[in-house]
């Protein structure tokens, strides 16, 4: 299967500032992309060069086998069948739930635009609300409005840009399973930026974190979080800190937390290569449980209650931190030392650094 859209090292620049290096990735049809990365780090601007807002200075994009952007070339925007949903959604004022919906249908006859609008105002759940102006809407509907618009004229690919944004946590957190199974029903092809993983992880089929115009990886969430490419992506996604180890000729992992087994892990380089090198190892919150008879002890030196847990900060004897989850009827005191031992199915270790 050939890929919807593909963006083959593109480059693009503002002056000798390179703001994306050499930027690779590709989606199937029906496939959900997310660009993650912190601010400034070019997901915005990949998502306009993609759009045909931004030229791009080498490389090449192409949609459905088309180029649409190189080297001296852009295909305007409009003639791309794609369609945006902004972060602040622009939806127009002095228009009704059904008039912006129907805004980009001029090409339709008046029969067809309401039909096609009747359609987006049922799969977004916003029928009841037709006639009401952005106004009168709550941040959820008004969302909604925008996707249902963006979808209206029936683009190949939808580009969403830090949609969730304005929103509390909570509608958040709705509002972004929502658009995945919206997404998927109509089998859309859509790429989503945000700066926060939850979302990803909540929306996408495949993730690419960025860090200073680079891909660093492109994956799934399971694999980002179990599989990182680089330090970057292992301290960017998820929580997490690095511990001192090493590698023993058994394929097990000497450390101050015990002898660690599991599924070794190092980017570039198999189980045999890193046979006795010393190393630094990912330990998640997760990898470390609460045990009141284990002969391990740690110290409590911050905790941050999340209901059902607390994210508990570790200092073991050598002064080494780490994080825990454990459920938050363990309310321990700062300071209090508490039995810890390691559970690691995962392991993941990059070589030492040295200082």
């Amino acid at each position: 299967m050939s890929a919807l859209l593909k963006l083959d090292r593109i480059s693009h620049a503002y002056g000798r500032q390179v703001i994306v290096d050499e930027l690779s990735f590709e989606l199937e049809k029906g496939e959900i992309g997310c660009l993650l990365g912190p601010s400034g780090c070019g997901k915005t601007t990949v998502l306009r060069c993609i759009a045909g807002f931004e030229p791009i200075i080498s490389g090449e994009i192409r949609l459905n086998e088309t180029p649409v952007s190189r080297p001296g070339f852009v295909l305007p925007p409009e003639q791309r069948r794609i369609g945006m949903v902004f972060q602040e959604y622009a939806l127009f004022p002095h228009l009704n739930v059904t008039a912006n919906i129907g805004f980009g249908l001029h090409r339709s006859t008046k029969t067809e635009r309401a039909l096609r609008v009747a359609e987006l105002l049922q799969v977004t759940s916003l029928t009841e609300v037709a006639d009401r102006y952005p106004h009168e809407l709550s941040g959820g509907q008004q969302q909604r409005v925008a996707l249902a618009r963006a979808l209206a004229p029936y683009p190949d690919l939808i580009l969403l840009d830090e949609p969730f944004s304005n929103l509390d946590v909570s509608l958040r957190e709705h509002l972004s399973q929502e658009v995945r199974e919206l997404l998927k029903k109509l089998n859309i092809t859509a790429i989503l930026v945000t700066h926060d993983q939850a979302e990803a992880f909540a929306v996408a089929d495949k993730i690419g974190v960025m860090h200073a115009g680079k891909m660093m990886q492109w994956s799934g969430a399971h694999e980002l979080y179990h599989r990182p490419a680089n330090r970057f992506i292992a301290d960017f996604i998820g929580q997490g800190t690095l511990i001192p180890g090493r590698i023993t000729q058994s394929g097990t992992v000497e450390t101050e937390l015990g002898t660690l087994t599991g599924d070794i892990y190092h980017p570039g380089q198999s189980p045999d290569e890193i046979a006795g090198k010393q190393v630094d190892l990912l330990i998640r919150p997760d990898d470390i449980i609460h045990d009141d008879d284990s002969p391990l002890r740690a110290a409590v030196v911050h905790k941050a209650f999340r209901g059902a847990q607390f994210l508990y900060t570790l200092r073991l004897d050598s002064g080494q931190i780490v994080l825990s989850l454990i459920p938050s009827h363990h309310d321990h005191a700062m300071g209090e030392k508490i039995g810890i031992r390691s559970e690691t199915d995962h392991i993941v270790v990059f070589d030492r650094l040295r200082s």
